[in-house]
Protein backbone atom coordinates (compact mmCIF):
# COMPACT_ATOMS: atom_id res chain seq x y z
CA UNK A 1 0.00 0.00 0.00
CA UNK A 2 1.54 3.26 -0.68
CA UNK A 3 0.12 6.25 1.04
CA UNK A 4 0.49 9.90 -0.26
CA UNK A 5 0.26 12.92 2.26
CA UNK A 6 0.18 16.46 1.03
CA UNK A 7 1.05 19.64 3.97
CA UNK A 8 -2.07 20.95 4.22
CA UNK A 9 -3.95 22.01 7.39
CA UNK A 10 -6.07 18.54 8.66
CA UNK A 11 -9.56 20.22 7.20
CA UNK A 12 -7.88 20.07 4.04
CA UNK A 13 -5.70 17.24 3.86
CA UNK A 14 -6.20 14.58 1.38
CA UNK A 15 -5.28 10.72 1.52
CA UNK A 16 -4.77 8.72 -1.51
CA UNK A 17 -4.70 5.24 -0.62
CA UNK A 18 -3.34 2.61 -3.58
CA UNK A 19 -3.52 -0.96 -2.66
CA UNK A 20 -2.80 -3.70 -4.97
CA UNK A 21 -4.57 -6.58 -4.96
CA UNK A 22 -1.95 -10.07 -4.26
CA UNK A 23 -2.42 -13.02 -5.93
CA UNK A 24 -4.19 -15.34 -3.71
CA UNK A 25 -1.15 -18.21 -2.82
CA UNK A 26 -3.72 -20.43 -1.69
CA UNK A 27 -5.91 -20.40 -4.66
CA UNK A 28 -6.17 -24.32 -5.87
CA UNK A 29 -4.83 -25.20 -9.35
CA UNK A 30 -7.18 -25.48 -12.09
CA UNK A 31 -5.85 -28.83 -13.26
CA UNK A 32 -5.13 -31.10 -9.89
CA UNK A 33 -1.75 -32.48 -9.98
CA UNK A 34 -1.20 -36.04 -11.93
CA UNK A 35 0.31 -37.71 -8.47
CA UNK A 36 -3.06 -36.65 -6.46
CA UNK A 37 -4.78 -38.24 -8.94
CA UNK A 38 -2.61 -41.30 -8.71
CA UNK A 39 -2.94 -41.07 -5.09
CA UNK A 40 -6.41 -41.70 -4.81
CA UNK A 41 -7.31 -45.27 -3.79
CA UNK A 42 -10.31 -44.59 -3.09
CA UNK A 43 -13.45 -44.42 -6.16
CA UNK A 44 -12.60 -43.88 -9.70
CA UNK A 45 -9.67 -41.66 -10.55
CA UNK A 46 -11.37 -40.03 -13.72
CA UNK A 47 -14.35 -38.98 -11.79
CA UNK A 48 -12.12 -37.43 -9.48
CA UNK A 49 -10.48 -36.24 -11.89
CA UNK A 50 -13.32 -33.87 -13.51
CA UNK A 51 -15.44 -33.83 -9.96
CA UNK A 52 -11.63 -31.32 -9.24
CA UNK A 53 -12.06 -29.29 -13.05
CA UNK A 54 -16.01 -28.38 -12.24
CA UNK A 55 -15.97 -27.78 -8.94
CA UNK A 56 -13.41 -25.28 -9.45
CA UNK A 57 -14.13 -21.78 -9.06
CA UNK A 58 -12.91 -20.71 -12.90
CA UNK A 59 -15.20 -24.14 -14.35
CA UNK A 60 -18.28 -22.53 -12.22
CA UNK A 61 -17.78 -18.93 -13.49
CA UNK A 62 -16.83 -20.50 -17.26
CA UNK A 63 -20.30 -22.76 -16.88
CA UNK A 64 -22.21 -20.04 -15.73
CA UNK A 65 -21.79 -17.47 -18.19
CA UNK A 66 -22.06 -19.78 -20.91
CA UNK A 67 -25.47 -21.30 -19.63
CA UNK A 68 -26.92 -17.63 -19.58
CA UNK A 69 -25.76 -17.18 -23.30
CA UNK A 70 -27.67 -20.54 -24.07
CA UNK A 71 -30.57 -19.69 -22.24
CA UNK A 72 -30.51 -16.22 -24.11
CA UNK A 73 -30.06 -17.63 -27.63
CA UNK A 74 -33.36 -20.11 -27.19
CA UNK A 75 -35.29 -17.06 -26.49
CA UNK A 76 -34.10 -15.95 -30.48
CA UNK A 77 -34.94 -19.32 -31.64
CA UNK A 78 -38.89 -19.63 -33.10
CA UNK A 79 -40.56 -21.90 -30.89
CA UNK A 80 -42.10 -23.53 -33.90
CA UNK A 81 -38.36 -25.70 -34.07
CA UNK A 82 -38.82 -26.69 -30.89
CA UNK A 83 -42.48 -27.96 -31.30
CA UNK A 84 -41.05 -30.15 -34.71
CA UNK A 85 -38.02 -31.72 -33.25
CA UNK A 86 -40.81 -32.90 -30.42
CA UNK A 87 -42.98 -34.26 -32.56
CA UNK A 88 -40.51 -35.95 -34.86
CA UNK A 89 -38.69 -37.72 -32.26
CA UNK A 90 -42.08 -38.66 -31.13
CA UNK A 91 -43.58 -40.19 -34.15
CA UNK A 92 -40.14 -42.18 -34.03
CA UNK A 93 -40.83 -44.51 -31.70
CA UNK A 94 -44.30 -45.60 -32.33
CA UNK A 95 -44.46 -48.32 -34.78
CA UNK A 96 -45.67 -47.29 -37.87
CA UNK A 97 -47.68 -50.18 -39.69
CA UNK A 98 -48.29 -49.83 -43.64
CA UNK A 99 -51.43 -52.09 -45.09
CA UNK A 100 -51.08 -51.95 -48.90
CA UNK A 101 -53.92 -53.72 -51.22
CA UNK A 102 -52.40 -54.76 -54.64
CA UNK A 103 -54.36 -53.34 -57.47
CA UNK A 104 -53.15 -55.62 -60.13
CA UNK A 105 -53.80 -59.32 -60.20
CA UNK A 106 -52.87 -62.43 -62.90
CA UNK A 107 -56.37 -63.66 -64.89
CA UNK A 108 -55.80 -67.14 -63.08
CA UNK A 109 -55.98 -68.72 -60.02
CA UNK A 110 -53.53 -71.10 -60.98
CA UNK A 111 -50.50 -69.88 -62.76
CA UNK A 112 -48.13 -71.62 -65.05
CA UNK A 113 -46.27 -69.82 -67.54
CA UNK A 114 -45.33 -71.36 -70.63
CA UNK A 115 -44.29 -68.31 -73.00
CA UNK A 116 -42.85 -65.16 -72.02
CA UNK A 117 -42.53 -61.68 -73.79
CA UNK A 118 -40.58 -61.84 -76.72
CA UNK A 119 -40.52 -59.65 -79.54
CA UNK A 120 -41.88 -61.94 -82.17
CA UNK A 121 -44.95 -62.85 -79.19
CA UNK A 122 -45.93 -59.63 -77.26
CA UNK A 123 -47.35 -61.10 -74.43
CA UNK A 124 -47.55 -64.28 -72.23
CA UNK A 125 -49.04 -67.84 -72.48
CA UNK A 126 -50.85 -68.59 -69.28
CA UNK A 127 -51.28 -72.82 -69.12
CA UNK A 128 -54.85 -74.08 -68.28
CA UNK A 129 -57.51 -76.31 -69.48
CA UNK A 130 -60.73 -75.41 -71.10
CA UNK A 131 -63.41 -73.56 -68.53
CA UNK A 132 -60.67 -72.09 -66.28
CA UNK A 133 -61.94 -68.70 -65.19
CA UNK A 134 -60.64 -65.90 -66.73
CA UNK A 135 -60.53 -62.30 -64.65
CA UNK A 136 -59.08 -58.74 -65.42
CA UNK A 137 -56.11 -57.52 -64.45
CA UNK A 138 -56.98 -54.50 -63.19
CA UNK A 139 -60.82 -52.75 -62.42
CA UNK A 140 -61.89 -51.28 -66.17
CA UNK A 141 -64.12 -50.62 -68.48
CA UNK A 142 -64.84 -53.39 -71.76
CA UNK A 143 -63.54 -51.56 -74.89
CA UNK A 144 -63.94 -54.33 -77.49
CA UNK A 145 -64.79 -58.41 -77.86
CA UNK A 146 -64.50 -60.40 -80.73
CA UNK A 147 -65.61 -63.86 -81.87
CA UNK A 148 -62.60 -65.03 -84.45
CA UNK A 149 -61.99 -69.21 -85.63
CA UNK A 150 -58.20 -66.93 -86.46
CA UNK A 151 -55.52 -65.14 -85.10
CA UNK A 152 -56.54 -64.35 -81.15
CA UNK A 153 -59.58 -66.31 -81.54
CA UNK A 154 -62.32 -65.59 -79.01
CA UNK A 155 -60.80 -62.45 -77.47
CA UNK A 156 -61.77 -59.04 -75.52
CA UNK A 157 -59.73 -55.70 -74.49
CA UNK A 158 -60.69 -54.31 -71.17
CA UNK A 159 -59.43 -50.22 -70.84
CA UNK A 160 -57.95 -49.61 -67.58
CA UNK A 161 -57.50 -45.70 -68.06
CA UNK A 162 -54.53 -43.59 -68.59
CA UNK A 163 -54.03 -45.44 -71.75
CA UNK A 164 -53.27 -48.91 -70.32
CA UNK A 165 -55.41 -51.80 -71.87
CA UNK A 166 -55.25 -55.53 -71.55
CA UNK A 167 -55.93 -58.04 -74.19
CA UNK A 168 -57.42 -61.82 -73.42
CA UNK A 169 -57.52 -64.59 -76.48
CA UNK A 170 -57.76 -67.86 -77.29
CA UNK A 171 -60.93 -68.04 -75.06
CA UNK A 172 -63.27 -70.70 -75.20
CA UNK A 173 -66.09 -68.24 -74.33
CA UNK A 174 -66.79 -64.66 -73.73
CA UNK A 175 -69.30 -63.66 -70.51
CA UNK A 176 -69.11 -60.06 -70.90
CA UNK A 177 -69.68 -57.24 -73.14
CA UNK A 178 -68.65 -54.13 -74.84
CA UNK A 179 -68.86 -51.05 -72.43
CA UNK A 180 -69.17 -53.14 -69.43
CA UNK A 181 -67.63 -52.04 -66.19
CA UNK A 182 -65.52 -54.30 -64.59
CA UNK A 183 -63.86 -55.37 -61.41
CA UNK A 184 -60.93 -57.78 -60.69
CA UNK A 185 -63.86 -60.23 -59.38
CA UNK A 186 -65.97 -59.94 -62.52
CA UNK A 187 -65.01 -63.48 -65.08
CA UNK A 188 -64.12 -61.94 -68.30
CA UNK A 189 -64.93 -65.28 -69.85
CA UNK A 190 -63.11 -69.03 -69.90
CA UNK A 191 -59.86 -70.36 -71.34
CA UNK A 192 -60.00 -72.12 -74.73
CA UNK A 193 -57.48 -72.88 -77.24
CA UNK A 194 -59.94 -70.99 -80.07
CA UNK A 195 -58.00 -68.96 -83.28
CA UNK A 196 -54.91 -70.07 -83.65
CA UNK A 197 -53.70 -71.80 -80.37
CA UNK A 198 -52.06 -74.88 -79.95
CA UNK A 199 -53.66 -76.38 -77.15
CA UNK A 200 -55.77 -74.81 -73.98
CA UNK A 201 -53.97 -71.80 -72.58
CA UNK A 202 -54.77 -67.58 -72.33
CA UNK A 203 -52.71 -65.14 -74.70
CA UNK A 204 -52.40 -62.09 -72.33
CA UNK A 205 -50.96 -58.64 -73.41
CA UNK A 206 -50.91 -55.23 -71.81
CA UNK A 207 -50.50 -52.65 -73.84
CA UNK A 208 -49.79 -48.65 -73.14
CA UNK A 209 -50.79 -46.07 -75.67
CA UNK A 210 -51.16 -49.30 -77.79
CA UNK A 211 -47.48 -50.15 -77.52
CA UNK A 212 -47.14 -54.09 -75.63
CA UNK A 213 -45.60 -54.14 -72.43
CA UNK A 214 -44.55 -56.89 -70.89
CA UNK A 215 -46.79 -58.18 -68.31
CA UNK A 216 -44.14 -60.03 -66.22
CA UNK A 217 -43.38 -56.44 -65.44
CA UNK A 218 -46.21 -55.58 -64.00
CA UNK A 219 -48.25 -58.39 -62.60
CA UNK A 220 -47.04 -59.10 -58.78
CA UNK A 221 -44.19 -61.20 -58.15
Amino acid sequence: MIRFSFHLSPKYRLDLKLTKKRKDLDEVPFLPPLGKILRVRKGNRISRFFKHIFEHSKAKRFLGVNLAALLFASTLVPSTNFSFAIAETNTTQVPLVLTTQSGIQYPVKNIKITQEFRFYHPGIDIDGITGDAIYPIMAGKMESTEYSRFGYGNNIIVNHGNGITSLYAHLSKIEVSKDQEVSKETVLGKMGATGWARGDHLHLEIRENGKALNPLTILPR
